[in-house]
């Protein structure tokens, strides 16, 4: 039964008036709801967030540039947020498969620089901004799920409406059904991360990527170690490129030592990748096992995973972030900076730039038309520059790894060392991630290692330790457009990818007997990292939010 039935059967939603709604609990939604109170205490400004808390759901590497927040809150470490470890070095390594190679201090180009910095777990990070921004008056209710954009009659955003609650497996509303609410705002900001369901459906209906690059991501991995105290280094940054990457597949590794005798680390590759055998779980298990990697992590005891799709940021691919009654804010508009391997600091930026367009906005009476002062204080602003600098970083990789830190080391070192700041010349991407497969017939099989247990893992024993809950009496939030599409074309042509890509074990195929097979969809294993809605290649998967509260729950992460 869809929404619309279910409205003539139990009546109108509730609808509840603010002047702003922000959908999204991460830096970019709450760094806008934090702004603008600030701007105007008297404003009635929302936050909804489909994870059980805010920081629930937030999955970074991460080492935070505190630029922004400092920016935003100045008395941030008065105030005891917890970016509490500096970084104290930075290694970047290349790798082959058994040894490694440590680029000289003096050689390491600016965008690998981390001095400064912080080492961080954003879910912390976040949760104390939630704070910041309650005690300004902002309304955040956790565990409520954006499922609806809500227009006005001339086509104007004028809200959302959260999904419905109590629907069970087979569509009908089960006992202690409640129906979604709206909240209507004169202005609604979508901040939902990378790959935003909801945003993905403003830029089509705005056509608001029109004359850009196609969108491009990446899944970046995560682990969270307690490790012996002998073997702690707070403070320091490693960076990996090389092994167990080949050929042309963007990818690398990170691993973070942050206070308290833990360890953050993990994988990214980018979606763009060829091979239907590549599995970027197994890639970054592997990973673990080079005695570079290793020596970090041996005898300590894993105690938290996660995965996300990551956007790769180029200002080529970003949208137009503005349409009739709202904005995108952070990674649910692509202002990441992947050559820094950092997000938050430009999220909590087009956080703020959205803020002060909306306050002045509001200011003079206006509402539900487009902020362009957001996207023209942007092209004058700092963080503009800083993805101008970098804008060729992934395109490059697409060329081949050589070339990729060939021209990395050429636009990122010697470049500025003769004065000039921003390259000259503009790459541009023409293919979306999901066109990128080769059929299986022409691709090498992947053998990988069975998981030992102790340094490598499965699939569900990682789901396991990332918290993830679902109500299972529900319809499944991973929706296929045709049901025969993951056999007739998928399993067919491309031996099956969305086994090997998603990394928490959603989707497998099972016999039915012994001639037919078909895609079985663990929803409840789902870990909301985006990646089938992305690199699916017959576009055939959709996610859409389950349950509000429903996902992983990080801790530490």
């Amino acid at each position: 039964m869809n929404t619309q039935n279910l409205i003539e059967r139990f009546g109108p939603r509730e609808a509840m008036q603010y002047d702003v709604v922000v959908v999204g609990a991460g830096p970019a939604g709450l760094a806008t709801a934090i702004r603008l109170k600030q701007l105007n205490a008297g404003l009635s400004v929302v936050v909804i967030e489909k994870g059980s808390e805010p920081g629930a759901h937030i999955l970074s590497g991460a080492v935070m540039d505190p630029r922004a927040i400092t920016e935003l809150l100045p008395d941030w470490k008065a105030q005891g947020a917890p970016l509490d470890q500096a970084v104290t070095g930075d290694d970047v390594l290349f790798l082959s498969e058994s040894g490694s190679v440590r680029t000289p201090d003096w050689l390491v180009p600016r965008n690998l620089h981390n001095d400064g910095c912080y080492v961080v777990s954003l879910g912390n990070v976040v949760r104390w901004l939630a704070q910041q921004a309650e005690a300004l008056g902002v309304e955040i209710f956790p565990g409520f799920a954006a499922a609806e954009v809500v227009y006005d009659d001339d086509g104007a955003v004028r809200g959302v409406a959260t999904g419905n609650m109590g629907v069970g497996r087979d569509g009908e509303p089960g006992e202690g059904f409640q129906l979604g609410m709206e909240l209507v705002g004169k202005y609604t900001i979508f901040a939902e991360g990378a790959r935003g369901h909801l945003g993905k459906q403003l830029i089509a209906r705005y056509r608001l990527d029109a004359g850009k690059d196609p969108q491009s991501f990446a899944i970046g991995i995560k682990e969270l170690w307690e490790v012996d105290p002998a073997r702690a280094r707070p403070g320091l940054v490693v960076h990996t490129a090389g092994w167990p990457m080949r050929d042309r597949t963007f990818g690398g590794g990170f691993l973070y030592h942050l206070a308290g005798n833990k360890v953050t680390l993990g994988f990214v590759v980018g979606l763009d990748y060829a091979n239907p055998y590549m599995s970027p779980f197994d890639e970054m298990q592997r990973w673990k096992t080079h005695p570079a990697i290793r020596t970090h992590i041996e005898g300590g005891k894993r105690i938290g995973y996660g995965a996300r799709a990551i956007n790769n940021g180029t200002p080529q691919a970003l949208p137009k972030t503005v349409f009739p009654g709202g904005a995108l804010v952070g990674c649910d508009a692509g202002y990441l900076n992947a050559a820094r391997i950092k997000g938050s600091h430009a999220a909590i930026k087009s956080g703020m730039l959205c803020a002060e367009a909306l306050a002045s906005a509001l200011g003079a009476g206006r509402q539900r038309d487009e902020l362009l002062a957001y996207p023209q204080a942007f092209e004058h602003s700092w963080l503009y520059e800083e993805l101008q600098q970098t804008r060729n970083f992934k395109l490059w990789f697409k060329k081949g790894r050589w070339v990729g830190n060939l021209m990395t080391g050429i636009e990122q070192w010697l470049l500025p060392k003769m004065g000039i700041t921003t390259p000259p010349w503009t790459l541009h991407g023409t293919r979306h991630d999901h066109e990128s497969l080769v059929p299986a017939d022409q691709a090498a099989p992947i053998a990988y290692p069975k998981p030992d247990g102790k340094l490598s893992f499965d699939r569900l024993s990682s789901v396991f330790v990332s918290n993830t809950n679902h109500e299972e009496n529900q319809p499944a939030h991973l929706k296929l457009k045709d049901a025969s599409v993951p056999v007739a074309l998928n399993l067919a042509r491309y031996a099956g990818p969305e086994t090997r890509f998603c990394p928490a074990g959603v989707y497998e195929f099972v016999r039915e007997d012994d001639r037919t097979e078909r895609l079985q969809i663990n929803a409840q294993n789902c870990v909301h990292c985006k990646t089938c809605d992305i690199k699916d290649p017959s576009q055939n998967i959709v996610w859409v939010p389950p349950e509000g509260g429903g996902g992983p729950n990080y801790a530490g992460m």
